[in-house]
């Protein structure tokens, strides 16, 4: 993908969401602000911070070559004002150069550095490190028992996805984790949670794709329908997705018998949604804690690394 299209594309799912629950259309609900000078994650004094000179001694092994402009001052800014994220009381920097027992450090500098490489703002940088590095004061502990999955159900790292087959934007991300699943055969396991957002106008058979797909898990084609139900979105009637099945070689009567039964499960899904606070689609959680990352499938790669390297 050519550098401009691709920074586009990261602009846009920087902050991907779709409509929240119950909301109006082109409406999202207000979250609140996260103050970047507080937390695990959060800077320095910033009137220590980032007042006088930035110190940008280069950092061993660390490539600034791809920063332009006055993105090397503001990554140096950054990686000196930024807390420590293993939870120490001194910056990035010196977790990365002084804290050998900070495994983390390495990864949050690539990860300060590659959001500046795809011109995301130092404000909005400065959440997305806050966000990711303080922790939630508990996890987060989803039943996923019957929900459809790729991926061994023994894989080190667990990302769960909140969708809704009439959202844009979760089409948009579908092929992002696709590309996830891809770069790490084996080593992750993607858990797919129903999320209709039912009451939203243009969002009328998202039951009905729903149901569709998790019929379509019970008869082995779930990806299939999976697929189709982005593809054909938002026409998602009963006689429609029963029409997918039958083109995806599935028995109409068994699809149609396993769809009026998977209206609990969407049930099921849609209330432990509503009880970790999912009120948008696409949702992703990351080891029992929700994911505040750019969602894109370079970055969830970077998660996982430094997920996969830290437990090792």
């Amino acid at each position: 993908m050519p550098r401009a299209s691709r920074r586009s594309l990261i602009a846009a799912i920087a902050s991907l969401c779709c409509l929240p629950l119950l909301a109006a259309p082109g409406c999202k609900k207000e979250q609140p602000k996260t103050d970047p000078t507080t937390g695990a994650g959060g800077a320095l004094d910033r009137s220590d911070a980032d007042s006088g000179p930035v110190d940008k001694t280069p950092l061993a092994g660390v490539d600034v070559s791809k920063l332009t402009g006055d993105k090397v001052e503001t990554f140096y800014k950054l990686v000196g004002s930024m807390k420590s994220p293993c939870g120490k009381s001194h910056s990035l920097r010196t977790s990365f150069t002084s804290d050998q027992s900070c495994k983390r450090a390495p990864f949050a500098v690539k990860y300060i550095a590659q959001m500046l490489v795809d011109e995301i703002p130092e404000a909005k940088v400065r959440e997305l490190y806050t966000d990711k590095y303080e922790p939630p004061a508990t996890p987060v502990k989803l039943d996923v028992s019957k929900a459809p999955h790729f991926g061994p159900t023994d894989a080190p790292v667990r990302l769960v996805e909140f969708y809704d087959y009439a959202c844009p934007h979760c089409q948009a991300f579908a092929p992002q984790m696709a590309k996830v699943a891809a770069d790490n055969d084996g080593r992750v396991v993607e858990y797919f949670m129903e999320y209709p957002l039912e009451g939203v106008p243009g969002h009328e058979n998202s039951r009905s794709a729903a149901q569709a797909s998790l019929a379509a898990a019970q008869l082995g084609k779930f990806k299939e329908m999976h697929e189709k139900l982005f593809a054909m979105s938002p026409n998602h009637t009963k006689e429609a997705v029963i029409g997918y099945a039958t083109d995806l070689g599935m028995d109409a009567a068994k699809f149609t018998a396993a769809y009026d039964g998977a209206n609990g499960q969407v049930s099921s899904d849609q209330a432990q949604g509503k009880a970790n606070d999912v009120d948008s689609t696409p949702t992703l959680f990351f080891n029992d804690r929700r994911y505040k990352g750019p969602m894109a499938a370079e970055y969830i790669d970077m998660w996982i690394e430094e997920e996969l390297a830290v437990n090792r």
